[in-house]
């Protein structure tokens, strides 16, 4: 069996580590190659004991250089870096005929005006933006099988964009009455050393953050636009709370004039009912982030409002696995023509 040969790099990050616990488990890859820039030389096993006695726990980290990782013969390379770190990376890769998987924000948004002024600095590929493909697969299926160039969506753009995008597409809601609140696990924030993220500061407590204009509220935007053809802007505000892992996202929206309650039921019925990683709660039903963790699945429940005559849309996953590391291996599936599910 001829195995496809992978390497990730910045291994050592949450997305990383649980990349390597995916990638583990996945019958059609071999890990060939793991980065990191502080632990060069180390056993995998050694950086990670939970995974000692695991499949490639004797695997050494490598520099962080895309020499070691075109020198490994990976043909798939998976980028847990920084935003602005990722992309010359991608550069170097696509150059030496590395399929890339990005998992930061550095090729997700098609406009690098809107990368300026949402990341603070000048991209650093521009000419690579327009080849990058959005990375969910229940949109975007079609484009990721011939895919070069992978930008792996957000954890907050997917619990919000995946609920609204066929009511926008078939004109069910107004664009401008969106309003999010959505709710994060600390590891959200990666292994971040900052005393905002301290256990004594995270603790028995919850606080918005980002607010007005979050990072990710341009590549929310941005693929709302698409489904809606139009314009759209909206209200996001994050909130981080006392859990490790998880994102919940509450959406208002109002329905368009004449619109009846069984349309909403319809459109996401008909988008996402025979999908593997979308489960649909329907009307009835909630959602929560412990039916979620350590899996790929976004769950997704609506009510609407007689009193208000709104819409709520309700959404909950992993903010590690399809908000990060499962939804990129997801699409790795894709690009290879497995099947979505397999090591997942």
């Amino acid at each position: 069996m001829n195995l496809v040969p992978v390497a990730i790099a910045g291994a050592t990050g949450y997305s990383g580590e649980e990349l390597i616990r995916l990638l583990m488990r996945h019958p059609e890859i071999e890990l060939v190659c793991v980065t990191s820039r502080g632990n060069a030389g180390a056993r995998l096993g050694e950086v990670f004991p939970k995974f000692e006695g695991e499949k490639y726990a004797g695997l050494n980290f490598s520099a962080s250089e895309t020499e070691a990782i075109a020198a490994s013969g990976a043909k798939i390379a998976f980028l847990a870096l920084p935003h602005g770190a990722a992309a010359p990376f991608a550069q170097a890769l696509l150059a030496a005929g590395v399929r890339v998987i990005d998992l930061s924000a550095d090729f997700r948004l098609k406009d690098a005006e809107v990368y300026r002024e949402y990341y603070g600095h000048e991209h650093p590929a521009p000419e690579l933006l327009e080849k990058s493909v959005y990375g969910i697969p229940e949109l975007y299926r079609a484009e990721l099988r011939t895919a070069l160039l992978t930008a792996s969506a957000g954890c907050y753009p997917t619990s919000v964009i995946v609920p609204l995008h066929p009511l926008l597409k078939r004109g069910l809601i107004d664009p401008a009455s969106i309003v999010v609140a959505s709710m994060s696990g600390v590891s959200g924030a990666g292994r971040n050393v900052a005393a905002e993220y301290l256990y004594a500061e995270c603790n028995e407590n919850a606080r918005p953050y980002g607010v007005p204009k979050h990072r990710h509220v341009a590549e929310i935007e941005q693929e709302l636009s698409v489904a809606a053809g139009e314009r759209v802007m909206i209200n996001f505000t994050p909130h981080l709370i006392p859990v490790t892992r998880g994102i919940l996202s509450t959406t208002f929206a109002m329905p368009r004039a004449g619109v009846a309650p069984e349309a909403i039921n319809e459109a996401l019925e008909a988008a996402y009912g025979e999908e593997t990683f979308i489960r649909l709660r329907g009307e009835k039903e909630t959602v929560e982030l412990k039916n979620v963790a350590y899996t790929n699945f976004l769950d997704i429940a609506w009510r609407h409002d007689p009193r208000t005559g709104r819409l709520i849309l309700m959404s909950a996953e992993d903010n590690l696995v399809k908000g990060a590391a499962g939804q990129a291996v997801q699409n790795m599936n894709v690009m290879c023509g497995w099947a979505e599910a397999t090591g997942l």
